[in-house]
């Protein structure tokens, strides 16, 4: 490896700590918001539904670049708070995200079988009994390729940090781009890989956090996919 291959990938590098710590804040912060927001369209209350459900459709129908950019540079100039830039990364990724995990939870309780929620009514369980301990056990087995896939689009998201100079990967690849732009491919290619690893690495944690849970259901957890071409019979072709 060349020096300047050598002063590339420790440049790269040394922006991970970033975007590992806005992935992880930003995951925390959805999953509180995401069942806290979740459970609340569920709620009984007219009034909770309602206050849910404008934060669900204010973050899921607006640019986050632009709530990135409100949280940034419009909330000092209003209140005079500045924010440091990965706080505010991770407060925007964990607003955006949580509304789309909100779905996720409202969809995946509602999915649990009416049966059950009968059962629980007849052992005259009271409702918060009906959700922690019925309801939400099993909804969670489904919740988890879902949440996969938008922690994952999270991961991704922490990109647009660099807007903010957060001083995550991609940040630090762009700040090389002028002195090594015969490099360029290399630069790309190491924040691709880079990208690729932690959402692998996510992946695996989810689907073992989902083989457990499904373990604790008594499920069988679910069968990989095996993806085979189709040899046409002698009547088709015939």
């Amino acid at each position: 490896m060349s020096d300047a291959h050598s002063t590339i990938l420790s440049s790269i590098l040394s922006g991970l700590g970033a975007t590992i710590s806005a992935t992880l804040g930003g995951i925390l912060l959805t999953i509180v918001l995401s069942f806290v927001a979740g459970l609340a369209m569920l709620s009984h209350s007219r009034t909770v539904r309602f206050v849910s459900r404008v934060y669900v459709e204010g973050f899921r129908g607006t640019s986050e670049v632009v709530q990135l950019f409100w949280l940034y540079f419009v909330l000092p100039a209003l209140v005079g708070l500045k924010l440091i830039p990965l706080f505010a990364g991770i407060l925007v990724l964990g607003l955006n995200h949580g509304a789309y995990g909100a779905e996720v939870v409202r969809g995946a309780v509602q999915s649990v079988p009416r049966a059950q929620r009968e059962g629980a009514l007849a052992l005259s369980l009271s409702p918060a009994q009906r959700m922690f301990r019925v309801l939400l056990p099993q909804a969670l087995v489904e919740m988890y390729p879902p949440f996969n896939n938008l922690f994952i689009q999270l991961l991704k998201s922490t990109a647009l940090l660099y807007f903010i100079s957060a001083g995550e990967i991609t940040e630090k690849g762009e700040l090389l781009r002028p002195v090594f732009g015969s490099d360029l491919v290399f630069i790309y290619g190491v924040e691709l890989v880079c990208y690729l690893v932690l959402a692998v690495i996510i992946t695996v944690v989810m689907r073992t956090l989902e083989r457990l849970a499904a373990r604790r259901l008594g499920r069988a957890p679910a069968p990989r996919r095996k993806w085979r071409t189709r040899m046409p019979r002698t009547s088709e072709v015939s």
